[in-house]
């Protein structure tokens, strides 16, 4: 009984500190955040802690990643692009785009692998460093991890090449300080070429979405 009614006085805590903030609609739909992400963190923490400190901070979490809403998103995404342009700034082997609030950044296949490998080359490293780091200044996104190869070989072949080199770099991301419950990786073979160019087609992409309430 006693964990339950802490766990109403932390969402109770919650609707206050939002109640005093402004009443745009931008705003409204932060505080729906903030109150939806401390109740559910609030359950989560409950689950995982099985006890009142990890109930409340649980709340705390989901409280601060549901706030990330309305214009949040586009700024903290700013920021987000601005810091991995910077890092990838000296690198031949990447480019960035942006599509609304969704970053791709787009790696030649040949910086990290050999031909027909998927073990990264010992010069990846230091390119998934600079990523890895911006990737944990901004927790409150989700990151997919795509293989893309050329129509060199079999379509089957190539799925599961495409696979692997996707893994490949998310692992090097997880042992960077990625948080793997973030991050999904997936090949897609030879399904999806941007370029009449093998080498074009060749890729990997690290595809960064905001967790929006």
């Amino acid at each position: 009984m006693k964990k339950h009614i802490k766990i109403l006085a932390a969402l109770a805590m919650a609707l206050m500190l939002v109640s005093c903030a402004g009443t745009t609609q931008t705003e409204r739909k932060t505080k729906e955040g903030v109150l939806v992400g401390a109740g559910l963190g609030a359950i989560l923490g409950q689950v995982i802690g099985g006890d009142t400190e990890g109930t409340l901070v649980g709340a705390g979490i989901g409280a601060a990643i549901g706030g990330l809403a309305g214009s949040q998103v586009g700024a903290y995404m700013d920021r987000q692009e601005q810091a991995l342009r910077s890092a990838v700034a000296a690198s031949e082997a990447a480019s960035i785009q942006r599509s609304q609030n969704v970053l791709t950044a787009t790696f030649k296949s040949s910086a990290f692998f050999d031909f027909d490998s998927a073990i990264l080359k010992p010069g990846a490293y230091a390119e998934l460093d600079r990523v890895a780091r911006v990737l944990r200044d901004f927790p409150q996104t989700r990151i997919q991890v795509e293989g893309h190869t050329d129509a060199t070989g079999s379509a089957q072949y190539n799925m599961k090449l495409s696979e692997r080199r996707a893994q490949a770099v998310g692992n090097a991301l997880i042992q960077r300080g990625v948080d793997p419950l973030r991050m999904d990786t997936m090949g897609f073979g030879e399904s999806q070429p941007v370029s009449s160019s093998n080498a074009a087609n060749r890729r990997v992409n690290i595809v960064i979405i905001p967790i929006q309430s």
